[in-house]
């Protein structure tokens, strides 16, 4: 924990006001005032946050197009466009932080029970209508121009 005194911002009580103290510090040189260990935890946590926001945008991903293919007479717009936007993220955080490409497959096999799920419940369908496990591979996903069937 950073030292709990008057001069320094506490984790616990400022986050913001110690993310900018420790940054100035870390840019100053002033290494005794570094509370290295709750930095060290801040970027293992923006690391998850990272693959956490990937693995949501391919929830996203996936729910939208079970529902583009199992419900074609529902196609619309607002799927389209969330389909969209989703690779679009996933893309943008790619770019960023390019040793996630490699755990796009382990983050598909994590994700689709649940946007399986999501996706009988959001359309009506019986789960058993929906594939037991993705019917999309990972280029298909990112594939802007990939709608399914």
């Amino acid at each position: 924990m950073p030292k709990q005194t008057a001069e320094h911002a506490s984790y616990d009580r400022d986050y913001h006001a110690w993310l900018t103290e420790s940054a100035a510090l870390l840019r100053e040189g002033c290494l005794s005032d570094i509370d290295f260990a709750q930095i060290a935890e801040e970027l293992e946590d923006m690391g998850r946050s990272e693959r956490r926001a990937i693995e949501s945008y391919l929830k996203v991903l996936i729910v939208h197009l079970l529902k583009w293919q199992h419900q074609t007479e529902r196609r619309g717009p607002s799927w389209q466009l969330s389909i969209a936007n989703s690779r679009d993220a996933i893309g943008r955080r790619l770019r960023e932080s390019p040793s996630l490409r490699p755990k796009l497959p382990e983050m598909v096999v994590e994700r689709y029970p649940n946007a399986r799920q999501h996706a009988a419940l959001e359309t009506g369908l019986d789960l058993a209508d929906l594939p037991e496990t993705c019917p999309f591979t990972v280029a298909q996903l990112l594939d802007d121009g990939y709608w399914g069937a």
